[in-house]
């Protein structure tokens, strides 16, 4: 099986704090990494440094053989973030055209389209960003994140602000991507959510994974309570 994620003794420092400390997994086509934990375990650190957004301190990752933060390896992967970041004197549409042309993808427009449609809102692609409510903006992000059907997907937090047909239509993405071939980690709070999507399961806390375990056969009320005791 081809190797799609690959972190070895990953590490990140701010200072004398390690954010990541020192972990190591693989994930390959169609797995899906549920991770859980609580604020400041280091989750969202770790998905920074697997987009390429930070650097290591020590340890290596890689995408598809490629070693972060490498352009041939970010360019591989989409981050859904609780954090918009788009532009918002631009319109859905225009966001998303801007991201496909900056992975220089030979039809923006039709890529724009396609991601527009898969979260729901194409029927607001002419309206400026600052227009929107926070949770179609949250679903324009979402769209920007695919635009480019990138091999890995990293979402953190996604169903931050989304009412009840966005939550459904990003469940749909997600499977739709795992189901392609694609490798996923999700961080989420909740854990019928994350159980749900997830080939692998991981606990994070202090910037370690104290559990981790393929999915498949956990029991959902006895792992919630076993991950109390982990994080209390």
């Amino acid at each position: 099986m081809t190797t799609l994620v690959e972190a070895t003794s990953l590490v990140r420092t701010f200072g004398a704090r390690r954010a990541v400390d020192g972990l190591s997994f693989t994930l390959g086509p169609g797995d899906c990494l549920a991770l859980f934990g609580p604020n400041g375990a280091g989750k969202t650190t770790a998905l920074r440094l697997l987009a390429g957004l930070l650097k290591p301190s020590s340890g290596s990752a890689r995408v598809a053989g490629a070693a972060l933060p490498a352009v041939e390896a970010r360019t591989r992967v989409g981050l859904i973030s609780h954090r918009i970041m788009l532009y918002d004197a631009l319109t859905a549409r225009e966001n998303l055209v801007f991201t496909a042309r900056l992975y220089g993808l030979p039809d923006p427009d039709a890529a724009a389209q396609h991601a527009l449609e898969a979260l729901r809102v194409a029927d607001r692609a002419e309206v400026p960003v600052r227009a929107l409510s926070r949770g179609l903006q949250q679903r324009v992000a979402i769209a920007r994140a695919i635009v480019h059907t990138p091999d890995v997907l990293l979402a953190d937090e996604p169903y931050t602000g989304l009412d009840e047909q966005g939550g459904a239509a990003l469940t749909a993405l997600l499977r739709e991507r795992r189901d392609a071939g694609a490798a996923l980690i999700v961080v989420t709070h909740h854990l019928q959510e994350g159980l749900a999507l997830a080939t692998q399961a991981a606990v994070m806390r202090a910037g370690r994974f104290v559990r981790h375990e393929p999915a498949a056969g956990i029991d959902l009320k006895q792992y919630a309570a076993e991950y109390r005791d982990l994080v209390a």
